[in-house]
């Protein structure tokens, strides 16, 4: 799987356990380290878990293991590197603070329509 289509299956796999504001970043012309990011917003900490729980299981079963994975302990951010995507499950507040996409503001951004649950 080509690295864009696995970030587009990864935002579409977080919109099955109800992550909600999911954008996907292109990095390709910013950074060597990754291609894309995708960023999903869960409303509580149990809810962070079981979309990086169910992202992880899903692509593992479809042949997608991700080389590391943080933050399962805390549940207010869990990354999972699946080395050219890297997938962050943020809590609602936990991502206001860090504001991933401000400190990648030259990066092309793909907005994922929750109700539609289709990548816009």
């Amino acid at each position: 799987m080509e690295s864009q289509q696995l970030a587009e299956r990864a935002a579409r796999i977080a919109l099955e356990k109800k992550a909600h504001d999911i954008c996907i970043l292109d990095l390709r012309k910013l950074t060597s380290a990754v291609d894309w990011f995708v960023i999903c917003s869960a409303d509580s900490e149990i809810q962070v878990r079981a979309i990086a729980d169910h992202l992880d299981a899903t692509l593992g079963k479809e042949g997608q293991k991700a080389w590391h994975v943080e933050g399962q302990e805390g549940r207010r951010w869990v990354l999972l590197d699946y080395v050219d995507v890297v997938v962050h499950v943020f809590y609602s507040a936990t991502r206001e603070h860090y504001a991933l996409e401000s400190l990648w503001g030259d990066a092309p951004v793909v907005r994922v329509d929750d109700d539609a649950r289709e990548i816009a």
